[in-house]
């Protein structure tokens, strides 16, 4: 499904703007080709930000900060790819049977399948890691991403939220914890997602933000141990 933003309908196979034919000779409309560029760049964000990569790039580095050598690496692409490429797959299945227009599932009501599938496969991923024995850390870090994914699922019932932003947020902050205070910084791609979902009309300020908060508590895992 695809949201329509106030200022005319989208094409649901190119997410631009459909534009008259403009007569020959007369000039174009600089308001029009700034929000096609501003569409553009916020789609490009948003992909390549995405909860899949985000995951697939920090959660090897908090398996590392867990083992305290690379023996922790494995085990961080374990979380990535049960916390975030088997959810993205999941997604492009149901999308390639027509279930959803895109990755994008703007409409809350067909949310819940996916959330679903989120937290049997990090349910399923934190019991490999108990039975293999794996570090603590990035246990704790499979174990904080499912509750931050309960608190999710809860809020759809009654209000979208954004799940990228929490995902953008969440991997940050606990690299911080782990790592360095350092990592606040990359806090600045996080709003980059929350901004790419506002500009495209997926969600509202509030719902980000909302979603970037809830993410940022995940880290509560590590300060409290």
């Amino acid at each position: 499904m695809t949201a329509t933003p106030p200022d005319g309908p989208v094409l649901s196979d190119t997410h631009e703007h459909p534009h008259p034919r403009r007569p020959e000779g007369q000039p174009g409309h600089p308001e029009g080709g700034r929000h096609t560029d501003r569409t553009t760049v916020a789609r490009t964000v948003t992909d390549v930000l995405q909860p899949r990569n985000v995951l697939l790039v920090g959660m090897p580095g908090i398996g590392l900060a867990a083992a305290g050598d690379w023996s922790g690496i494995p085990w961080g692409l374990l979380g990535a790819l049960c916390a975030g490429i088997v959810p993205a797959a999941y997604i492009e299945w149901e999308r390639k049977r027509g279930t959803w227009g895109d990755r994008n599932i703007v409409d809350r009501t067909k949310r819940p399948p996916i959330f679903a599938v989120i937290l049997a496969s990090i349910g399923l991923g934190s019991v490999i890691m108990i039975l293999g024995h794996a570090p603590t850390g990035i246990l704790l870090a499979m174990l904080a991403l499912w509750a931050m994914t309960v608190v999710l699922l809860a809020v759809n019932h009654v209000w979208k939220i954004s799940v990228d932003s929490a995902v953008a947020s969440a991997i940050p902050a606990m690299l911080a914890v782990v790592h360095t205070p350092w990592w606040l910084l990359a806090y600045g791609l996080t709003l980059a997602v929350c901004w790419s979902r506002v500009a495209l009309t997926y969600h509202s300020i509030a719902q980000t933000a909302a979603g970037a908060g809830v993410g940022a508590t995940t880290a509560a895992a590590f300060l409290l141990t």
